[in-house]
């Protein structure tokens, strides 16, 4: 299997996942015992994307850990923000932040930023483990 597609699946499976727990974790916060966690189908692509962090890291690799996160963040926040604006515009958008006074546009939300820093090295070291060319 081709190097990009293996980890463009590696990727969505694993931010597909993260998202369940996440969302699970979050109905039980709100008193949802069940502790059901959600997603959408369009997310898988989405998640997706990270794999463009392993031309990234192979580039920056040099770079200290933060230095990488914070690229990794500002990447990861470009293509929630550009993807939620596009499906926002079809109604197709599986998320609104409307709610958070951290938002922007209701689909990006500043205060993940430190979520997504570390899911940013988190996929780094999902795609860099996968992937001979690192």
């Amino acid at each position: 299997m081709n190097q990009n597609l293996a980890n463009f699946l590696l990727c969505g499976s694993v931010g597909w996942n993260m998202e369940i727990l996440w969302t699970g974790f979050h109905s039980l916060l709100s008193g949802q015992w069940t502790l059901t966690g959600k997603s959408s189908l369009l997310m898988f692509p989405i998640y997706g994307c990270a794999c463009l962090i392993g031309p990234v890291y192979r580039i920056l690799k040099h770079l200290p850990k933060t230095v990488r996160g914070l690229i990794y963040m500002t990447g990861i926040f470009s293509v929630e923000y550009a993807t939620g604006r596009f499906l926002d515009k079809k109604g197709q958008c599986p998320w609104s932040y409307q709610k958070s006074p951290w938002n922007i546009s209701h689909v990006i939300r500043l205060d993940f930023a430190p979520a997504w820093f570390l899911i940013g090295l988190l996929f780094e070291k999902a795609v860099a483990a996968n992937d001979s060319r690192t």
